[in-house]
């Protein structure tokens, strides 16, 4: 009796910290309801150059993240190579990443694909910030990865 219950103990504390570690990464992305890039798709940006809006019918979760994608192919897609597809630095800006290191919120439809790799950024009428990160790429991107790995900590 005694070694089905510490073999149990030992499944259940296994399960937990796997859950655990899965869902780690979620506090650190930009989430509305637990929603990743407000519900775009993260692989339309790669196969069809644009920001597309993803459907509750695609949806998808990759270490509790949940991605909406606009097709069964896109979801298929995004199963196979989920990194491939997640934006940088958690969906949040970018540039504000690499500027400053805070956690700013971003406009899904301003984006740019770089070195195979998404970045978002924020967009007002008066402030586009993928212009300031276009005019300093190589030092900015430097700065937010830095940023973002001590931030994940």
């Amino acid at each position: 009796m005694s070694k089905i219950l510490i073999t149990a103990f030992t499944l259940i504390s296994t399960l937990g910290s796997l859950l655990a570690q899965n869902t780690l990464p979620a506090r650190h992305f930009n989430l509305e309801k637990g929603l990743a890039i407000n519900g775009y798709d993260p692989v339309a940006y790669f196969i069809q150059h644009k920001a597309v809006k993803g459907s509750q019918q695609f949806a998808v979760t990759d270490e509790g993240v949940t991605y909406y994608c606009s097709s069964a192919s896109n979801k298929e897609l995004f199963l196979k190579e989920p990194k491939k597809y997640e934006p940088q630095y958690g969906g949040w800006c970018a540039y504000a990443m690499g500027a400053s290191g805070e956690k700013v919120e971003v406009d899904p439809e301003t984006f740019t694909i770089s070195n195979g790799k998404l970045y978002l950024f924020y967009h007002t009428w008066v402030n586009n910030t993928l212009n300031k990160w276009n005019k300093d790429e190589m030092n900015l991107k430097v700065n937010a990865d830095k940023n973002w790995k001590n931030l994940y900590r």
